[in-house]
C-alpha cells in the first residue's frame, strides 16, 4: 500500500531530477502495441515503464489508486492508465470512466517490500478499435520483464497473512469471464465513485479527463476504515468492487439474480432473503443469500469465508480467504434487523 500511495503521489506532483530526465529521455509509449491485432510477447514491447521493476511510469502513464479496491490474496496492486497524446477520460456520472481507442489500463500485482517485493504478474486492458482485448504477463524471476501468459499458470508463494497458496494467474479467457457485461469485455475497477475526488480533480487540470462529476469518490477509502464506522456503506462498497462485476445485470453471475452494485437499493435484489437459484453445497445447507441478523445462515457469507473450489466466491482470483471482507459483511449482516 504505501509504494501505491507514493505512485499516486507521484502522478499528483511535478516531476523532477533524475526521475523527470529518465522518463523525457525514455521512449515513448508504443501505441501501435496498444491498438494493433497482435499480443505482444513481452510487457517491455508496450513501454509502460521507465524503470520496470520500479515500475515507474512513462509519460501518458498516470498511477491511480481505488478507494476500496478488489481483493487479491492480499496482493499489492499498482495501478495505472494510459492516455495517447491529445486524447481524454470522460466521466460518465459517477460510474465507469470512458476510455478513448488506443488507451490501456495496466495492473502489476506484488507481493513483499522493499528489497524483497516480488512482482508478480501484471494484467492489460487496451482499448482497440473492435473493443477491449485483455491480457495477462507474468513476470520472470529476475525482475527485469513479464512474459504474455495466454494459458495462465501459477505461483507458490506466501500471502501477507502467512498463508503458503498456490497464486493463480488467470488466463486469457477467464480475464474476459470477469471483465465481461453482455457479453463485451469492459473495465472493472475506475469508477468515478470508486475514484479520489483531489485524483479525478488533477486529472482535469492535466487535460486527461473532461470534468469531475457528481458523486465521485463516494465510496469509502478501505485503507483508511475505522472499527466504528458503520459497516453497512464498508460491506456494500467491498461488494460493489469484489462482487458486482459478475453480479450485476449483464454479468457472468447474472442468471443467480443477485445485483450486488453499489447503486442497487432493492433489499431482494442484494440478496436479502432471496432464494438461490440453483442450490447446491454452495448453499452450505442455507436457505437464503442473506438471512437479516445472521450472518451464519447466509450464503452469501458462507461462500465468502470459503476456500474451496465450488464453494468460494470469488470463484477466480481467490486462493485464501479475505478475513477483513468477512468480517465487514459478518457485522453488516448480524447488525440488520430481522
Amino acid at each position: 500500500m504505501r509504494l501505491a500511495g507514493a505512485l499516486l503521489a507521484l502522478s499528483l506532483a511535478t516531476l523532477g531530477g533524475v526521475m523527470a530526465n529518465a522518463r523525457l529521455a525514455a521512449p515513448p509509449v508504443a501505441d501501435a502495441a496498444i491498438a494493433g491485432s497482435g499480443f505482444p510477447a513481452k510487457l517491455s514491447d508496450y513501454g509502460f515503464f521507465t524503470q520496470a521493476r520500479e515500475q515507474v511510469p512513462n509519460l501518458g502513464v498516470h498511477p491511480y489508486a481505488l478507494n476500496t479496491p478488489l481483493w487479491s490474496d492480499g496482493a499489492e496492486k499498482l495501478r495505472f492508465i494510459y492516455l495517447p497524446d491529445g486524447t481524454q477520460l470522460t466521466a460518465a456520472g459517477a460510474g465507469l470512466l470512458q476510455f478513448p481507442v488506443g488507451a490501456a489500463i495496466i495492473k502489476t500485482f506484488a507481493f513483499g517490500e522493499g528489497a524483497g517485493r516480488r512482482l508478480i504478474e501484471t494484467r492489460v486492458l487496451l482499448h482497440r478499435a473492435e473493443g477491449w482485448v485483455a491480457l495477462p504477463y507474468r513476470w520472470n524471476a529476475e525482475q527485469t520483464d513479464a512474459t504474455l501468459a495466454l494459458a495462465g499458470g501459477r505461483v507458490d508463494l506466501t500471502t501477507p497473512a502467512g498463508e503458503a497458496i498456490s497464486y493463480a494467474i488467470p488466463n486469457k479467457n477467464q480475464c474476459k469471464t470477469c471483465h465481461s457485461r453482455d457479453g463485451q469485455v469492459i473495465p472493472i475497477g475506475p469508477k468515478a465513485r470508486n475514484l479520489s475526488v483531489k485524483w479525478l480533480a488533477e486529472m482535469v487540470k492535466q487535460g486527461a479527463l473532461d470534468r469531475v462529476p457528481q458523486g465521485a469518490g463516494t465510496l469509502p477509502v478501505w485503507s483508511a476504515r475505522k472499527a466504528s464506522d458503520p459497516a453497512g456503506p464498508l460491506a456494500r462498497a467491498y461488494l460493489d468492487a469484489n462482487c458486482a462485476h459478475c453480479h450485476q445485470p449483464g454479468g457472468g453471475a447474472s442468471n443467480s439474480g443477485l445485483d450486488l452494485r453499489w447503486e442497487q437499493a432493492d433489499p431482494h435484489a442484494i440478496g436479502i432473503m432471496k432464494r438461490p437459484v440453483a442450490a447446491g453445497r454452495g448453499a452450505g445447507g442455507n436457505d437464503f443469500s442473506i438471512v437479516p441478523g445472521h450472518p451464519e445462515q447466509s450464503i452469501l457469507l458462507y461462500r465468502m469465508d470459503s476456500a474451496e473450489p465450488g464453494i468460494a466466491m470469488p470463484e477466480l482470483g481467490k486462493s485464501s480467504i479475505d478475513r477483513e471482507g468477512v468480517a465487514v459483511v459478518r457485522r453488516w449482516i448480524a447488525e440488520m434487523r430481522p
